[in-house]
Order: structure tokens, then sequence, then C-alpha cells
């Protein structure tokens, strides 16, 4: 009986864990982004991803403060914005120092593909950064 209790608790203190670091689940999400639409913006990040890693790592400048940061992936988050010309969503990664980074990325129309152009640090260690999209 003490052994299933403690299972339990052990079960239900690693889920807590899970959630506190998973973000994807509680990201910004836009629900009129559906269909082949929100299939699209997410494969055209994950196809940047995995074209921009080597050797396991997505290298991104974070122009703040001034260096290179050596991310590896965490999670992929499901969540979906339009900011101006741009769909943005997110990935979580850890930095050659252990800082969770959050990563936005910035996919655009173009004729009749979706193209991501760029990675932005939208969140050091949940302290989030300004930028403006929608001002273009």
């Amino acid at each position: 009986m003490k052994s299933s209790i403690l299972t339990k608790t052990i079960s239900i203190g690693l889920l807590l864990v899970a959630f506190s670091f998973s973000g994807g689940a509680y990201s910004a999400d836009d629900p009129s982004i559906k269909g082949d639409l929100r299939a699209n913006v997410q494969q055209s990040m994950e196809k940047f991803i995995e074209v921009q890693t080597i050797d396991e790592h997505l290298y991104v400048y974070d122009a703040i403060e001034g260096k290179l940061l050596q991310l590896k992936l965490s999670a992929l988050h499901s969540g979906i914005v339009k900011k101006g010309d741009f769909y943005v969503s997110c990935a979580d990664f850890i930095d050659q120092h252990g800082n969770k980074v959050d990563i936005d990325f910035m996919v655009r129309k173009s004729n009749n593909s979706l193209i991501t152009t760029q990675a932005l640090v939208h969140s050091i260690n949940g302290k989030k950064r300004k930028y403006h999209l929608e001002k273009l």
C-alpha cells in the first residue's frame, strides 16, 4: 500500500515538473490558423531547424547579449500566431550554459509555399524579449 502511494506521488511530481518545462501547451495560439496552413507553417519551421542544425545544435545570434547561442532542441510548440506578414511559431531549446531559450521562427508566404526566414530569441529562462513584426 505504501509503495503504491509513493509511486503515485512520484508520478504526480514528475508530471508537474514536465508541465512546468513544457511551454508548448501554453504558448500563444490563433485558432483561426488551421488545417493545411497550420501544418505547413509547422513543417516549414521544422525543416528550417533540421537544415540549420549542425551536430545536434542550432546556432542563433543573440543581438541583445552580443553572443552566439549554441542550442539543442528540447520541444516544439504547437501554437501559431500571425504578426504582420509573418506567421510565428516557436520551440524550446537549451543553450550551451544550460539556459532555457525560447526561439520564435518567422514564417512567410512566398508564391504557393511557406518559408521560414529567421529565428529570433523570444525569451531566456522565461525573461521575454520584445520585438515588433506588425509595424513593417
